[in-house]
């Protein structure tokens, strides 16, 4: 038999008050916000722009994301945007990288921001690995060798869930080839737009089926 004062409680309730997060501890948002605004200018390496993190972060905490993936770590920039929208949501995010060097300063980087748990942070070639993760993702952010990204999205567009989103850098800064846009944007189970806050440029394409 249901509580009928606990129905009448939770009715009650503004929804303003819901949390939609899996916690309410603000101080590692503080440590985050702080550690990025102060390493602001010294992201070169590979990494994306402030502005590009920005945007992939909030498309995770619009849509709840809780499994990412990203080919291409680099030093750990875009990484630390992702894993906080993860630590917001309850996920994980699993990201890739191909040179020793930049693994260990990215590993560096995420325990620094405070987000080691929010992240499976992998050694090895993408080319690989992006075949022989299992899956599902619902997020993924596609940042490595461009010749290389129609491969990596067929590889993942079946293991990304429906409602999922595959994002793809330098979409318009002239370093990824036209046809794989082209076949992006045809692709009529995808809803595509380019975000274009900075010079490199995002794709973003939504799974509709």
């Amino acid at each position: 038999m249901k509580c009928k004062a606990c129905i009448l409680l939770l009715s009650i309730i503004p929804i303003a008050m819901i949390n939609v997060y899996s916690r309410t501890d603000n101080s590692l948002d503080d440590r985050v916000e702080s550690w990025l605004k102060k390493h602001r200018s010294i992201w070169h390496d590979y990494n994306v722009a402030y502005v590009d993190g920005q945007t992939l972060h909030d498309i995770i905490i619009k849509n709840r994301y809780t499994s990412a993936l990203e080919i291409g770590t680099s030093t750990g920039h875009s990484t630390i945007w992702i894993a906080w929208a993860m630590s917001k949501t309850g996920g994980k995010v699993v990201t890739i990288e191909i040179d020793e060097t930049r693994h260990r300063k990215a590993l560096k980087n995420i325990a620094e921001a405070g987000l080691s748990a929010f992240v499976d942070a992998r050694l090895g070639d993408a080319h690989d690995l992006v075949r022989k993760l299992p899956g599902p993702f619902d997020f993924v952010f596609s940042d490595a060798d461009k010749e290389w990204y129609q491969q990596y999205f067929i590889d993942i567009d079946p293991k990304l869930k429906v409602g999922g989103c595959f994002t793809t850098h330098n979409v318009i800064d002239g370093l990824t080839d036209k046809e794989y846009l082209r076949y992006v944007q045809t692709r009529p189970d995808y809803t595509t737009t380019i975000d274009r806050k900075s010079g490199a440029g995002i794709m973003i394409s939504y799974k509709r089926k």
